[in-house]
């Protein structure tokens, strides 16, 4: 407690200390990081970073549509116009870009924008090669394989296989100013407190490490209909969820990431808005089979993990705010599949396959696994690994122990080599992932993309698996797309790369104050969309 007071009261000094002068509509929010993401133009912390410090300010070509509700989020037009695969050419990507952007500084976005971002990114030796931000990039579009400018408002990218999704991977490619990084004296540890500039909605103001990011409306935004409605928004990463629950009752905040469970309910008395929403998000452990001598080489011990864990106990200590996971996507999902294993809490079938590989009462299967404090979509990550230690223990005899770290940390293992020193012995990684799309399913799944050179942790290798991909693909035919799609999940379930233990509803809570938020299907929001009320209370 003598913590979360500490952390109130800098809290309280850094609203006071950074308070504007005027009567201004200032949308404070509090992140779960434990600081905050890095603002060169391509920020850490992983979606939560992107959320709140990614799309707001800086834009990719391909933006994603988040004014719906009722459907995942889809693609729409960002700094490209339109885009298609080259005549002849399925490996090629033609991006029309939008003309008369300029980006928060006034420099033009251009070719040559573009070009001078994608070098930032995937040519290590250029001198604008930012190694963070490249790593993240390069992971999340790991399959750019060449670019060149066609003419001023207009550039082409090259893959190194045919990829219809290439698009849903575009979007993760963020494009900052050059003059950010001239200002800065080619450093790009100054650029991120210049402030950096982007195209987008909002730009920086400020930029006060561990403490606060401002932002302000971007009143020359390109998109006139999109300009945002508040004045301002103020960023603060409060990592422990009950200083959050606390900064938004004493009117410190007036939005919340991930509330604690058990606070709902009170909140809720107290007037403040709950909203919650499905949304493509499954909360996993990762497993580290590719490690030497790892017990999760073996298929059977990935499919009895999955067997020894109460997923509807979990969700009722979560108090609805999660529903059970029993694969990548959701059982509803129309290409989930007819995979042979359908996951439920079936102790004696989970101790069944212990046993066939080795692990008996006498000789229990223990585990080793890395969790973080806190994080973007990580939910209540400390007291729901209790949940499953104690799951493990009781149902199938499982001794789990764990590496607590934070978030950034986790991330940054989840890219490593299984046998890397930073893993410290993990043989699992609590890392929350999204799955919204093909390209996120390649990216984390594919045996092209294992780590380190991809997101592939578990070092998966499915022949059935890979072969469904590349018809995917290969493919743009969404009859074609939609079984291959099934297929490559049905192997997803039958040879395990993950623990799938929930799925998030993705709860926020928020002050009456706050107008016109909508809670997409997508892990990103519209902070465009968003007013403060004045005068209205608790």
């Amino acid at each position: 407690m003598l913590r979360h007071a500490l952390r109130l009261a800098a809290l309280a000094g850094a609203l006071t200390a950074a308070a504007p002068a005027s009567a201004e509509a200032v949308l404070r929010i509090a992140m779960t990081a434990a600081d905050t993401p890095t603002t060169t133009g391509l920020p850490n912390n992983g979606f939560e970073g992107m959320r709140f410090l990614g799309y707001p300010v800086f834009e990719g070509l391909v933006l994603w549509d988040l004014t719906r509700t009722d459907r995942l989020a889809g693609l729409r037009p960002g700094l490209a116009e339109s885009w298609e695969q080259a005549p002849g050419d399925t490996k090629t990507w033609i991006f029309h870009l939008r003309r008369g952007v300029t980006f928060h500084d006034g420099t033009p976005f251009d070719a040559d924008a573009v070009i001078w971002n994608l070098d930032r990114y995937f040519k290590p030796d250029s001198p604008q090669h930012e190694p963070a931000a490249a790593g993240i990039t390069r992971a999340r579009a790991p399959i750019v394989a060449g670019y060149r400018k066609i003419d001023d408002a207009t550039v082409a990218i090259t893959t190194t296989v045919a990829a219809s999704y290439f698009p849903y991977m575009a979007v993760y490619v963020l494009f900052t100013s050059p003059a950010s990084f001239e200002k800065a004296g080619r450093d790009w540890a100054k650029v991120g407190t210049l402030p950096a500039a982007g195209t987008g909605p909002f730009r920086i103001t400020r930029v006060t490490p561990r403490e606060a990011v401002d932002l302000a409306r971007n009143d020359g935004y390109w998109d006139a209909e999109r300009r945002a409605k508040v004045d301002r928004v103020r960023l603060l990463p409060i990592p422990e969820a009950n200083a959050r629950i606390a900064a938004l009752r004493a009117g410190q905040v007036d939005w919340i990431e991930a509330p604690a469970p058990d606070a709902i309910p009170s909140l809720k008395q107290a007037g403040f808005a709950i909203t919650t929403g499905s949304y493509p998000h499954v909360w996993p452990w990762f497993y580290n089979s590719g490690a030497t001598n790892s017990p999760l080489k073996d298929v059977r011990v990935r499919q009895a993990l999955n067997y020894c864990i109460d997923r509807d106990g979990l969700v009722a200590f979560l108090n609805g705010t999660a529903e059970p996971s029993v694969g990548w996507l959701k059982a509803s999902d129309p290409n989930f599949g007819n995979p042979q294993n359908r996951y439920k809490l079936d102790p004696q079938k989970g101790k069944a396959l212990l046993e066939a590989a080795g692990y008996t009462a006498k000789a229990p299967l223990a585990l080793k696994a890395m969790i973080s404090t806190s994080g973007s979509g990580q939910m209540q990550p400390l007291p729901m690994n209790e949940f499953l230690q104690e799951s493990l223990k009781q149902n199938c005899n499982v001794d789990v122990s764990f590496n607590v770290v934070e978030w950034q940390v986790l991330l940054n293992a989840a890219r490593a080599a299984p046998d890397a020193p930073q893993l410290q012995g993990a043989n699992t990684l609590n890392v929350s992932s999204p799955s919204s799309d093909p390209s996120v399913m390649a990216r984390y799944f594919s045996s092209a993309n294992v780590s380190p050179k991809g997101f592939n942790f578990a070092q998966f290798k499915d022949d059935a698996f890979d072969r469904a991909m590349a018809m995917l693909a290969e493919s743009t035919d969404p009859a074609e797309i939609a079984a291959a799609t099934r297929a490559a999940h049905e192997r997803l379930v039958d040879d395990p790369p993950w623990l799938f233990i929930v799925h998030d509803l993705n709860p926020r809570a928020m002050s009456p104050r706050v107008k016109g938020f909508v809670s997409p299907q997508s892990w990103f929001v519209d902070l465009t969309l968003v007013s403060l009320q004045e005068g209205a209370t608790r």
